[in-house]
């Protein structure tokens, strides 16, 4: 049937866990005390788009010139349509394509 599971597993799973559930808690409890309005407040809000910047950015690099032009065709399509699926499918169809060419 099943293998015995053996305790050093178990034992990482459980610190693991723990481990999750408590930075989360933490990240709650640390929130409650940031300000709720305020230049700090526009910061936070401003995060998540500059996460995403610093995470698409390398591979825009990385394409090189071809990059550069997906991601501006991209950010056209995203602001004529407000559809960020198409925009991100118009973005990768280009590059796609070169990588199929050469």
């Amino acid at each position: 049937m099943f293998p015995a599971i053996e305790p050093q597993v178990l034992i990482a799973v459980g610190l693991a866990a723990g481990v999750t559930y408590s930075l989360r808690l933490g990240g709650l409890l640390l929130a409650s005390r940031f300000p709720r309005s305020g230049r700090f407040r526009r910061g936070m809000d401003a995060l998540p788009g500059a996460l995403l910047f610093s995470l698409v950015l390398p591979s825009i690099v990385a394409e090189g010139v071809w990059g550069l032009m997906a991601a501006a065709l991209t950010a056209i399509v995203v602001l004529r349509t407000r559809n960020t699926l198409a925009a991100m499918l118009c973005g990768m169809l280009v590059i796609f394509a070169v990588r199929r060419m050469g």
